[in-house]
Formats: structure tokens, C-alpha cells, sequence
């Protein structure tokens, strides 16, 4: 079974939606998948699919481990593709213990089913990040605001340092090493990976082989959504050059989804947008990024340098391309009356807004840049 993890440094960037409808291409190829919720602190995947939420569910299961873990996986109105619910409504839902979630990792394996894709929730939770890393090849979902781009590479780099953590022993001289940066504070924060990696090797070599042999196996995606225009994708670069240069971690991008009214009429209508419509630009970004995908294996070999480079020039490419696209129907809705001038000016209203709020958020992080470049900061 082919495990999907898809993750986000923060909010409100759609990891739900390109979870969805990401098993619904699947799906759709014909694949047995099944979705699970396990954003369990703020539930409501069933909303993006149009299932209607059953009393099992992983918080109740969580709660009351002597159910039966088959009857949380329902059928859907979707051929091919189950789903499980998670919970928003059951207090502490969120905060596993390990052994809670250890447990539901392992029922979660058990499934069975082509493909499982799990809707993670967003932030750095130790429970996110395990689940994150139970596939080395998860999906992290950013879109170009600077607040998502600067949470997704906090992410990964939490993501390797639970990897190092579990890679060494307590006790042993890189645990001890790693809790003493951890006790100065900035320590983990100031020390680029690599430097870190030469000295525990120098520190604790069957530990660093060991964590070695874990993070060649860490192959993270990206996948870039709400972009406004083709100049959004340049962002994804700054992702990859943070995760080249801080934590020597290759991340491959998947490709790019444009933001698109639409997708709020789809969840109106409880339909994913690739029923819902499925010629849509943002439908088509979709199937694009399942069928990269489809076309790899799980436990491919680490990608070459060039490899990750070709990706990258791929999205921006597909960036132009449905840009163009995306202006070409935009027009055939205004000339066949389904997009009212209404809208349009509404919608433009509401992306002036987004622009607005970037442009805080940049004069922000550019002042606590220059405070601390003033008090003596060294990356």
C-alpha cells in the first residue's frame, strides 16, 4: 500500500482540498483508495468530499480503542475511494499520547487499499510530524504568502530534527549533543544541518549512520496552491534553496494550483472540484500532480540534483501555461453568463485584500529581519 501524507506549516493554504481531491484522481484511475481525516484538531474533510459524517470516527476510536477499527472506514459516494472521519468535537482529540497515536498508526497500515492518503492537521505537533514521517515521500502544501512558504520549510526542518530523535538512542553522545543545543535555546535554531552532522559523526558514528540511513530515505514534495500569477511560483524556489542550504534536504516540487473561486461554489455543493468541474484550471493542476504521482514508486532511489532542478523548471512552466488558461475561461464564463461582472469585481476585491494582508506580513518579518541583524544575528 502506497502511503500519502499531506502536511502544511500553517492554515487556511488548502491542504484539505488537494487531499480530497487528490484521492479522487486516484480513485478515478482506478485505484483503492482511502482518505482519512487526521486533522483531528478541526475536522471537516467529509465537507470537501460530500460524505456525511458517521458516529465512528478516530476520535471516538481514540477514545474507546474496543471498537472495531474496519467499521471507521465508510464507503463513499465516490467509486473506488473510502473514507475515514476524524473529529473535531471530542476534547483532546489533537494531543495523542505516543502510545495512542503508535496504535493508530498501525491500524492505519492495516488497511487495506491501494493507496492511503492522510489529511494531516496543519503546525509542528509531534503527532503531526509522525505521522508526516511514516512515508518518507509526504506532500507539504504551501501557497506564496511569505507567513506559508517561511511555516512549510519550519516544518521540514522539524520534521529532520524528529528524524535525528529518533535516530538516536537516549543516552547516547549525539542524543546528549542534540539536548544541549536543544537547553541553550537558539542552539538547534543557529546550526546549519550539515555542520551539526560533522560533528556527530566526529561525536557518534553508529548514530549518524543510522540517521543517515533514515534521511536518504526522506524525499519531501511540494505542492504550491493559490497562486495569483505566474510570478507566485518563484516563491517555491526560495523553499527549496532554505531546505538546500540549512538542512542538505532535496524537495522535489509537484507542480502549482492557481486560486479559484470555483472551488468555494464546489464545497457549497459538498462536490470535490474535480467532479464538480473537472475541465476547471485548478481541476487539471490536480490531475497533473496525481498523475506525477501515479508515474513514481513509493521507494524510489533519492532524486539526483538535475532531477529536482527539472522539477522545478516543470512547474514554472506550468505556472505560464495555466495562467494563460485560466484567463481564457475566465472569459468564456463572462460571455456564457455563468460568471456575472459581479463576481469578477468581487473577486478581484477579495485578492486586493490577500495582497494587502502580504504586504503587512512582509513589512513585518522585513523589521524583525533588520532588529535582528541589528542585535548581532548570524545565520
Amino acid at each position: 500500500m502506497r502511503v500519502i501524507p499531506i502536511a502544511s506549516g500553517k492554515g487556511g493554504v488548502g491542504k484539505s482540498l488537494a487531499a480530497a481531491n487528490l484521492a479522487v484522481a486516484f480513485a478515478q484511475a482506478g485505484k483503492r483508495v482511502v482518505l482519512a481525516d487526521l486533522d483531528l484538531g478541526a475536522s471537516n474533510l467529509h465537507l470537501i468530499i460530500g460524505h456525511r459524517k458517521p458516529g465512528a470516527s478516530i476520535g471516538a476510536f481514540l477514545n474507546y480503542p474496543k471498537i472495531d477499527f474496519s467499521t471507521l472506514v465508510a464507503e463513499t459516494d465516490i467509486p473506488n475511494l473510502r473514507f475515514i472521519p476524524g473529529d473535531a468535537e471530542i476534547p483532546g482529540a489533537a494531543n495523542l499520547k505516543s502510545s495512542q497515536r503508535n496504535m493508530l498508526i498501525r491500524r492505519l497500515l492495516s488497511v487495506d487499499a491501494d493507496v492511503l492518503i492522510m489529511d494531516l492537521g496543519a503546525g509542528t505537533h509531534q503527532s503531526i510530524l509522525d505521522f508526516f514521517l511514516v512515508s518518507g515521500q509526504g506532500i507539504i502544501v504551501s501557497s506564496p504568502a511569505v507567513t506559508a512558504t517561511l511555516n512549510a520549510y519550519v516544518f521540514l526542518k522539524n520534521a529532520v530534527f524528529r528524524l535525528m530523535y529518533n535516530a538516536f538512542r537516549h543516552g547516547s553522545p549525539a542524543f546528549e549533543y542534540l539536548e544541549r543545543l536543544r537547553k541553550e535555546g537558539s542552539g538547534l535554531k543557529m546550526l546549519y544541518l550539515p555542520k551539526m552532522l560533522l560533528d556527530i559523526e566526529t561525536r557518534d558514528p553508529a548514530s549518524y549512520q543510522k540517521f543517515k540511513a533514515s534521511i536518504d530515505r526522506f524525499q519531501p514534495r511540494l505542492i504550491l496552491n493559490m497562486l495569483d500569477s505566474p510570478a507566485d511560483a518563484e516563491v517555491a524556489m526560495k523553499i527549496r534553496r532554505s531546505c538546500e542550504a540549512y538542512l542538505g534536504l532535496r524537495v522535489e516540487h509537484l507542480g502549482v494550483i492557481y486560486r479559484d473561486s470555483i472551488q468555494d461554489i464546489s464545497l457549497a455543493s459538498r462536490l470535490p472540484i474535480l467532479l464538480y468541474k473537472p475541465n476547471a484550471v485548478l481541476s487539471q493542476a490536480i490531475y497533473r500532480i496525481a498523475d506525477k504521482l501515479l508515474q513514481t514508486q513509493e521507494d524510489a532511489a533519492p532524486l539526483a540534483i538535475g532531477s529536482v532542478e527539472e522539477s522545478y523548471q516543470e512547474a514554472a512552466m506550468e505556472a505560464q501555461i495555466d495562467f494563460e488558461n485560466k484567463k481564457e475561461y475566465v472569459e468564456e464564463l463572462l460571455h456564457s453568463g455563468v460568471l456575472s461582472q459581479g463576481d469578477l469585481i468581487e473577486t478581484v476585491k477579495t485578492q486586493q485584500i490577500e495582497i494587502s494582508k502580504i504586504k503587512k506580513e512582509n513589512v513585518f518579518l522585513k523589521h524583525k529581519l533588520s532588529k535582528a541583524v541589528s542585535q548581532g544575528f548570524k545565520p
